[in-house]
């Protein structure tokens, strides 16, 4: 008769991946900022902070040279492996700039990674309201068509915006030269924004910052290019030198039309 005090237990009919779900998962690192001197101990206070998310505003800031580099933005869990020395756009990275040739401190924070939706809430908080305060914010992302209520052309550029209570009050008082984009055109009803650009909107309408983000569509193309680089000109930067910037990108000249059918903009009309 066997020991059952002594004797070995049967091997698990579980996997060990299974038993590790029982197991609560370990705690993230937090996203962090690193900032270059004289900007280390101090709060900044940019008279205007632009976060690029889009792949045309990635694309024009990277090319305008009359930019200073000041910080970067970690988060642990994003592979640095393959980042070249010398900037570029294949780099996963998030640099933050200060723009010359600007009367006042304008910053730019250049994400060219995507951030977990999980890492939105964090990211938001962190960039604004703790070491940066800005007087006005400007986000410029792309369209996800999934999410758009109406119908977009494929050969045609176009831009909306959605602006925090704050910065549309103004707006509505007719204060001239206060408010970004003022000739674009309002979002839809209907559609829907979310990631990291709602959640740094929404992070401007906590705080009570002038907020304004900017949606682009298509994608990728000259002619979305043209229409945000002409929109900073006029309403945005309009001293700032983008005569360096460079049109001949074939990651951003690429087509972003997507081909199932389910996903065709009829649908959402």
């Amino acid at each position: 008769m066997e020991d059952v005090l002594t004797e070995l237990p049967p091997p698990s009919r579980f996997l060990e991946e299974d038993l590790n779900i029982f197991i609560p998962a370990s705690p993230s690192l937090p996203p962090f900022l690193v900032l270059s001197d004289p900007y280390t101990n101090e709060t900044l206070r940019p008279s205007l902070l632009i976060f690029a998310i889009s792949p045309p505003s990635l694309h024009i800031f990277h090319y305008a040279a009359s930019k200073t580099l000041v910080g970067t933005l970690i988060l642990p869990e994003i592979p640095f492996s393959g980042n070249t020395i010398i900037p570029s756009l294949n780099n996963k990275s998030c640099n933050i700039y200060a723009l010359n040739d600007t009367e006042k401190l304008v910053l730019l924070v250049s994400f060219q990674f995507h951030v977990p939706a999980e890492r939105c809430h964090a990211v938001s908080k962190l960039l604004l309201g703790e070491k940066i305060i800005p007087e006005k914010v400007l986000i410029l992302d792309s369209v996800q068509i999934q999410k758009f209520r109406g119908k977009l052309s494929r050969d045609d550029a176009v831009a909306y915006k959605l602006q925090t209570s704050l910065e549309r009050k103004l707006c509505n008082e007719i204060m001239e030269g206060s408010s970004l984009l003022s000739d674009v055109k309002y979002y839809p009803s209907g559609s829907v924004v979310d990631a990291l650009a709602a959640a740094l909107l929404a992070r401007c309408q906590i705080r009570n910052i002038r907020g304004t983000l900017c949606v682009s569509w298509p994608e990728f193309g000259k002619p979305v290019m043209h229409l945000i680089r002409s929109l900073l000109m006029k309403d945005v930067l309009p001293h700032f030198d983008f005569s360096s910037v460079s049109y001949d990108d074939d990651d951003v000249l690429k087509s972003s039309w997507l081909k199932d059918p389910l996903l065709d903009t009829e649908l959402y009309t």
